[in-house]
């Protein structure tokens, strides 16, 4: 940014050089027509007789100003001089009185001495009744008005040097306090990356955009943390519940004999365990990808059809007495296929804890913003003290006992809770799930 800003002085400083230059160039052009509009209007307000009438009386009547003379010449000779003090004798520098002296129409030009250059305008002169050839000539003293210029420029220079380094010095005290965030994050990066810490966060001020990456960080860390989580339950929930069956398998294998009727209890049982080992894998598997962003296929759901489609599948569980309580003609934005998994794990909860021919029923209802998703059936329900814990893993609650695994109401609650809704057991045996209104 220095280097940016050092360019555009440079360019602004050289932009000043060149105007001042060039309105100095325009000021001496300007006082030269000046000068010899002046002659002009004098000759013809006082008519002469004779180039000595009208120079003496010229020059008596207008004197120079300051950095400016005047002096005459008449047949290439040095004639008068204005009135003033001039630093330079240029009536007496001969190349100059016959360089203006050759000048047939008004010309302008430039000079050196030794008190630097001086710009020149040598106006011809001729008066009637008088055959010599006169020249008025105006000098400036142009090296004078360059070194303004000159000092001017410098001094502008000085100046944005000073407000260069007070700029980048600031700047640079500015810029430490404004990545100051970025640098902390780039810390916590490194010090996650050094102790796989997800814990630590990011302290958030302010609404500015170091502030939204702050709070980006803090969200992608919150995302990693659960990610974890979620990886280190699967895998302690797995080791868990997979231990026994395990056990069980092997133990058997070890003892199984020769005997063919053994045998073939012996490998039903295993069978039983490996496919009680792969419904357990499977109910793990959706509980971890219930935390992952893709785990709902969200479309337009129709909440009449959802709930008769479910009663309609569920049938093949069991002889219930199978029934729709009510159902909502409204349509919202879900995971069919997951609204269906959960309500028809309820439905499988049901029958589970239920005789022949008891009832079990399914409904559907809109309460304001909310949607409501319901099971109930005419079990023993569930006792008051446990109706929070047994949408926990693992979790099988007194009366509600089975002999699953204990995830297939914490299915339910992960895919209430991917909606964005709840679940939870009132009246013993009904199970409500809550969802809002998103379509």
């Amino acid at each position: 940014m220095l280097a940016v800003v050092s360019l555009a002085l440079g360019l602004s400083i050289f932009a000043a050089w060149e105007v001042l230059l060039a309105r100095v160039e325009e000021r001496i052009a300007t006082e030269f027509e000046h000068e010899a509009g002046e002659l002009r209007t004098y000759a013809a307000g006082r008519p002469a007789t004779d180039l000595d009438q009208l120079f003496v009386g010229y020059l008596q009547v207008n004197v120079a100003d300051r950095r400016e003379w005047f002096f005459t010449v008449v047949d290439g000779q040095p004639h008068r001089k204005g009135i003033g003090h001039s630093p330079v004798t240029l009536d007496e520098d001969a190349a100059l009185v016959a360089r203006v002296a050759e000048a047939e129409q008004p010309e302008d030009g430039s000079w050196p001495t030794r008190q630097g250059e001086i710009r020149w305008a040598s106006i011809p002169v001729k008066v009637k009744g008088d055959p010599r050839q006169g020249h008025f000539v105006i000098a400036i003293q142009y090296s004078q008005h360059r070194q303004e210029v000159v000092d001017a420029v410098r001094a502008l220079a000085l100046t944005s040097l000073a407000a260069l380094a007070l700029a980048g010095a600031a700047g640079w005290f500015v810029a430490g306090r404004v990545l100051a965030p970025v640098r902390m994050v780039r810390q916590a990066a490194e010090r996650i990356g050094d102790s796989s810490d997800l814990t630590r966060r990011l302290g958030v001020v302010g609404n500015d955009d170091v502030a939204a990456l702050a709070r980006t960080f803090n969200h992608m860390l919150d995302r990693l943390q659960r990610a974890f989580e979620v990886q280190r339950e699967f895998v302690d929930d797995a080791g868990h519940e997979l231990r026994t069956p395990i056990t069980v398998i092997r133990g058997h294998l070890e003892l199984m004999g020769d005997d063919p009727a053994e045998r073939e209890e012996t490998l039903a049982l295993v069978t039983d365990e490996l496919n009680r080992m792969n419904r357990i894998v499977d109910d793990l598997l959706t509980l971890a990808k219930s935390e992952q962003p893709g785990f709902l296929s969200l479309e337009e759901v129709e909440l009449a059809d959802l709930t008769v489609s479910v009663i309609a599948k569920a049938r093949a569980l069991g002889k219930r007495d199978w029934r729709v309580d009510e159902v909502a003609e409204a349509k919202i934005v879900a995971d069919r296929q997951r609204l269906t998994q959960a309500l028809m794990q309820l439905a499988a909860n049901a029958v589970r804890h239920t005789p022949e021919g008891a009832l079990v029923a399914a409904g559907s209802a809109v309460d304001g913003d909310k949607v409501r998703l319901w099971v109930r059936d005419g079990g023993p329900g569930v006792r008051p003290e446990d109706r929070e814990r047994i949408f926990q893993r693992f979790v099988r609650a007194g009366s509600r006992s089975h002999q699953g695994a204990g995830l297939g109401l914490a299915i339910v609650s992960s895919i209430a809770e991917a909606h964005g809704g709840r679940v939870w057991v009132e009246d013993g045996a009904r199970f409500v799930i809550e969802l809002e209104v998103r379509g």
